[in-house]
């Protein structure tokens, strides 16, 4: 790669970065299906044809942050999941995680809570893509825990479901707690207490 070919291309990636950040900040307070495309690139310092270089239309921008904000998660979770202790430590460290990835990515979570039900339907389906694949990898280990032997398939889905939306459901807990000023900690007992009541039904669970 020739030094002018190196310029462009950290240009490039500089431009496509700023075109996602500018849109996760103008989306602090609004959603992506009211937010227009010269919005974005004004923010972003940039012309409006410089989009299409990067994204085909603001669909794909949406389905970008999508995979930006869930990248590695299943894996991540899936090692809690198989890591050795009981269900109270493999549930804390559930909780820590997702506080990890709301205090890391807080405009990424943000956006998820808000489109997975929202009305840009490209990014609602890449949202619940990501979610099915989580779950399957839950699912998977979850299988493979002594606890669930003999459960049928379905009820390790439905299981590994429950499981995902309680992650999605404590993310957005710890998301109004710092809009109200608060901490996290009423968040977090709440999280842990729900897991343990998920886990006592889970151990008692005959299908």
């Amino acid at each position: 790669m020739s030094p002018h070919t190196g310029i462009r291309e950290n240009q490039r990636r500089r431009t496509r970065r700023a075109l996602l950040d500018a849109a996760l900040s103008e989306m602090e307070e609004r959603s992506l299906g009211s937010l227009g495309l010269r919005e974005v690139t004004r923010a972003a310092g940039v012309a409006p044809t410089a989009f299409y270089r990067h994204f085909r239309d603001m669909d794909e921008l949406g389905t970008t942050l999508v995979e930006e904000a869930l990248a590695s998660l299943d894996e991540t979770v899936r090692g809690v999941l198989a890591a050795t202790g009981d269900a109270d430590r493999r549930g804390d460290a559930v909780v820590r995680l997702v506080a990890d990835l709301v205090r890391g990515r807080p405009a990424h979570v943000r956006f998820l809570v808000r489109e997975r039900h929202g009305g840009v339907a490209a990014v609602r389906e890449a949202i619940a893509g990501q979610l099915d694949f989580l779950a399957h990898e839950i699912g998977g280990a979850l299988a493979a825990d002594p606890v669930s032997a003999g459960w049928d398939a379905d009820d390790v889905t439905m299981l590994s479901r429950l499981l995902v939306d309680h992650m999605f459901m404590t993310a957005s807990a710890f998301l109004a707690a710092s809009l109200r000023g608060e901490d996290w900690s009423a968040a977090t007992r709440t999280a842990r207490a729900q897991l343990r009541l998920i886990h006592l039904g889970r151990v008692h669970w005959t299908g």
